[in-house]
């Protein structure tokens, strides 16, 4: 889940609560060679036969750029969506001429506003003049709508020739929780509006392109990682692998963020103001999971995250706790009624875990993945979330197909490197490694390395790390890694 937040500072506007480039491998860069979408007349001629099965409403467009280098300005993306997920100095491509599909499938909730339509399950479809063969699908990270992750995936996949789509997983915003029914409802649609949207495109590219795509992959970080970890272990006979950037881990037994995020609020008052209990609630921050050496950025995460990520998610998955209370009071300090610091999941009623079944992973994952988290990850501490998956993949037997790299210096936030050059490195351009890893690993069978947690480079200057990741043991160099 990446409840992240709009241009740093500023606190929330739409929560969300984030060659292997091988120097010494040459790996394939795409699946096929890429063609054009038709032949005669160009493929702004066929937008009246581009039809989305099962939506409600479509609207198609021929764009001269389908990255956001031409859809900001053309309207076709909301810049709001995906502020403050990637670092400034991120190289993003652009000229990728198109057709852009933007619609909802039937929904009764209206938290997304995106085109005045006050309208949920909207989704987005990019179709390249020139396709490579393959799709990208992709679930948005915290609650934020379906163009969050135009910049830090769609851009890059895009300018590789894959066609992309991406869903704003059925309800948005800071009260997501009201979706639904029951308990667990809301979360539990996210991964049938990604089985949906993967169905309908493949569906709607063989009338582009007049032919089914010949690779399906599934990305995203976040609450859109576990999206990824879901549809591999639910869905396999849809994708061919995909790659998990830092997603939610959900279990009914824990370890989840309902589990870490109370010990936090509880914990990080005293330590903020010091004196003498502030060495007990350092080591209380640890314990939980907080990773020694982060501690630098516990500030900026418990006035932004920690608070409002335990109220909403628990008011979707336990409603009870406070009563008639929607999403408990925000910063409450521990003893007061119904205060989320003093939240025990384990306590809780056997309905609780019940409703975090609806969405629990298993680790039965049915196809490749890769697996990326920073090791100073603070929202989602890596030690509660990814190590734990990565053993849950290994117990299930899915070993083989996983590889799951710790990435040293890492945080949830790339925007966050903006502000701490010294201290962080961005997780963007692994995510682009590791995608043309699984590239490789697909097409010519070649592994990529063993799981294992990647150095921060020797050369750590902030000009060439938010371009640059090598996934291979071997110290990198900045020279052989830049994208």
């Amino acid at each position: 889940m990446r409840l992240s937040p709009r241009p740093l500072p500023r606190p929330w506007r739409r929560c969300g609560p984030a060659a292997l480039a091988l120097a010494a491998l040459a790996l394939t860069p795409v699946p096929a060679a890429a063609t054009p979408a038709s032949s005669g007349g160009g493929p702004c001629s066929q937008l009246s036969s581009v039809r989305v099965p099962g939506a409600e409403h479509q609207e198609a467009a021929c764009l001269d750029d389908l990255t956001t280098a031409g859809t900001a300005a053309s309207g076709h993306t909301d810049p709001a969506d995906w502020a403050g997920l990637t670092s400034k100095d991120l190289s993003v491509p652009s000229g990728v001429p198109g057709v852009q599909v933007d619609g909802y499938f039937p929904d009764t909730s209206t938290t997304n506003t995106n085109h005045g339509w006050n309208h949920d399950s909207q989704f987005v479809i990019r179709l390249p003049d020139r396709w490579n063969g393959g799709l990208v699908v992709a679930g948005t990270p915290g609650n934020r709508e379906q163009y969050a992750n135009d910049r830090a995936i769609a851009d890059w996949v895009l300018s590789r020739g894959y066609a992309y789509a991406a869903t704003d997983k059925g309800n948005t915003g800071l009260g997501f929780y009201r979706d639904g029914k029951h308990p667990g409802d809301a979360i539990a649609e996210w991964n049938d509006r990604l089985t949906q949207l993967t169905r309908a495109t493949r569906a709607a590219i063989v009338r582009h392109y007049h032919r089914p795509p010949s690779r399906t992959l599934v990305t995203g970080m976040s609450n859109g990682g576990y999206l990824v970890r879901w549809q591999l272990e639910n869905h396999p006979e849809l994708f061919d692998g995909g790659v998990d950037w830092e997603g939610t881990l959900w279990r009914s037994d824990g370890p989840t963020l309902l589990d870490f995020l109370p010990a936090a609020l509880r914990a990080y008052p005293a330590y903020a103001v010091g004196g003498e209990e502030a060495d007990a609630a350092r080591e209380a921050l640890h314990t939980a999971g907080f990773p020694a050496g982060s501690e630098f950025l516990w500030p900026y995460h418990y006035q932004v995250y920690w608070d409002l990520t335990q109220r909403i998610y628990r008011e979707e998955l336990d409603p009870g706790f406070d009563g008639p209370t929607e999403a408990g009071t925000p910063f409450c300090a521990p003893g007061t009624a119904a205060c989320d610091a003093d939240y025990d999941y384990a306590a809780r009623p056997r309905e609780v875990p019940r409703a975090v079944r609806k969405t629990a992973l298993t680790g039965r994952i049915g196809k490749p993945l890769i697996t990326l988290h920073g090791t100073l990850d603070v929202l989602l501490p890596i030690a509660r979330d990814s190590d734990v998956y990565a053993r849950m993949v290994r117990q299930a037997g899915g070993g083989s197909l996983h590889r799951y790299y710790r990435i040293q210096g890492g945080t949830h936030t790339d925007a966050l490197f903006d502000l701490y050059p010294d201290r962080l490195r961005p997780l963007a351009p692994c995510h682009r490694t590791a995608f043309t890893a699984l590239e490789n690993w697909l097409t010519t069978g070649h592994r990529p390395p063993a799981s294992h947690t990647v150095p921060l480079p020797a050369d750590t200057n902030p000009a060439t790390l938010p371009n640059a990741c090598s996934l291979d043991t071997r110290p990198e160099t900045t020279s052989s890694t830049t994208h």
